[in-house]
């Protein structure tokens, strides 16, 4: 990767450990931009304000440019800050900043033609069991012709579905080619209240292969085509480096995260949408493909199939909610970013969401398990964790050089405040002034 998108990725990093989004735009046009090296400024999209990048980088310069909020300087590397606007859900594909005034302006001067390297994006039986043979056969069959009896009442096709992910019985070949010969008849002639009715009937933890089904006989792609068409969309395993589809990613996903929270069928549905706004964001660059943003335009999409489902509002709520939010856990976060996590509702369900993630693509536990160690400090109030005056500071108001002396009176005066006999900052000054002129350093 060209140096300055590393020193642009350092920096994306630490915004996202801090809680907040930030991503590189378009890396594919930065590529096009950087392949000479003259030129050495990145830009980059996120969803804070100028205070808030001041806090995390300590110096932010200022830019009269338009919409820039800051630039930070990370190596020989100038950043540009501009800001996102994830809650524009009229059209989510939009929410992704693709093209700057910067990067326009650095393209048409290469002799870049704009419009050839941007796509624009812009009746039911009374018995459940009837219609089907005996099942001691091993295999759930239909009665009769296979054909005929399915066209007698096309829930059947999704009742076998049903039956065959809860029971874990495969489905005899003739009847299961009667359902895909009619997945269109069942997606025409089937009230959708009906679907769902038979999806919410599959046992929780076994949804993923209900889903398989679904997709194998054709159904889910005139149900959900925004998860379907993820077969289309290829990333690498972390463990292997093997391709595969994202589709296949979802349903591993699904299986590994009802092996922790089995009965959690809103949790599954929030996992069979978490990567579905990749379709919209896939980007290919040297390095691979990138997503950036697919959970923000996933949660949109999300809102819209589950509309079309038929979901009460506050499922929906729920379930926009989780896969919004399913991306917060990836990251090794500090304390500020563990806190601001631990304030979002169902943030367990998140974490169990992020463990099937990283066991569904192979990848490494290093910052999962740096998050969960910090879970607890998230519960200790920020005074017990942080001194009220920093290193900096504290040389000022003591008038001492850098140095090992300057982290004895940090640590003296963090205790000083658990033991409660410092807790403002004016105590926090005649303090380190009294540690300073008292005890032996």
């Amino acid at each position: 990767m060209i140096q300055a998108l590393k020193d642009a990725t350092t920096v994306c990093n630490t915004i996202n450990r801090s809680g907040f989004d930030a991503y590189i735009i378009n890396i594919m046009l930065h590529e096009r931009v950087l392949q000479d090296g003259s030129e050495q400024e990145v830009d980059v999209a996120a969803d804070l304000d100028f205070d808030e990048l001041y806090k995390i980088f300590g110096k932010v310069i200022s830019l009269k440019e338009e919409g820039v909020l800051g630039a930070v300087q990370e190596g020989q590397t100038l950043v540009r800050f501009y800001s996102t606007d994830s809650e524009n859900i009229g059209h989510p594909d939009s929410t992704v900043i693709r093209l700057t005034p910067r990067l326009r302006l650095e393209l048409e001067k290469r002799g870049e033609h704009l419009e050839n390297l941007i796509y624009p994006s812009r009746y039911q039986a009374e018995d459940a069991y009837d219609g089907f043979a005996d099942w001691g056969e091993g295999a759930i069959r239909f009665q009769g012709d296979p054909e005929l009896t399915l066209k007698g009442n096309f829930l059947l096709g999704l009742r076998a579905m049903r039956f065959a992910a809860n029971f874990n019985i495969s489905i005899e070949p003739n009847s299961w080619m009667a359902i895909v010969r009619n997945a269109r008849n069942i997606l025409d002639f089937m009230p959708m209240q009906d679907i769902l009715d038979e999806w919410q009937k599959v046992v929780a933890e076994n949804s993923w292969y209900f889903v398989r089904l679904l997709f194998d006989s054709g159904i889910l792609q005139g149900l959900i085509p925004e998860v379907s068409s993820l077969t289309s969309v290829k990333q690498n395993r972390e463990d292997s480096g093997q391709e595969e589809s994202v589709f296949e990613h979802t349903l591993e996903t699904m299986r590994y995260y009802g092996e922790q929270l089995p009965y959690d069928w809103y949790g599954m549905m929030a996992c069979l949408l978490h990567d579905a706004g990749k379709m919209q964001t896939a980007q290919y660059a040297q390095e691979g493909c990138f997503f950036a943003q697919h959970h923000i335009i996933g949660a949109h999409l999300a809102r819209k199939i589950l509309r079309r489902l038929g979901f009460i509002p506050e499922d929906i709520g729920l379930i926009c909610h989780l896969v919004r939010n399913h991306k917060r856990f990836d990251f090794m976060l500090n304390e500020k970013g563990i806190r601001r996590f631990k304030g979002l509702d169902e943030y367990p369900r998140i974490i169990e969401m992020a463990r099937a993630n990283i066991q569904a693509k192979g990848g490494s536990y290093k910052a999962f398990n740096h998050n969960i160690k910090y879970l607890e400090r998230a519960d200790v109030p920020e005074e017990m964790t942080e001194p009220l005056l920093n290193g900096n500071e504290i040389m000022d108001f003591t008038g001492l050089q850098p140095g090992p002396i300057v982290g004895v009176i940090r640590k003296a005066l963090l205790q000083a405040q658990i033991d409660g006999r410092v807790s403002s900052v004016p105590e926090a000054i005649d303090f380190i002034c009294w540690y300073k002129a008292n005890e032996k350093l």
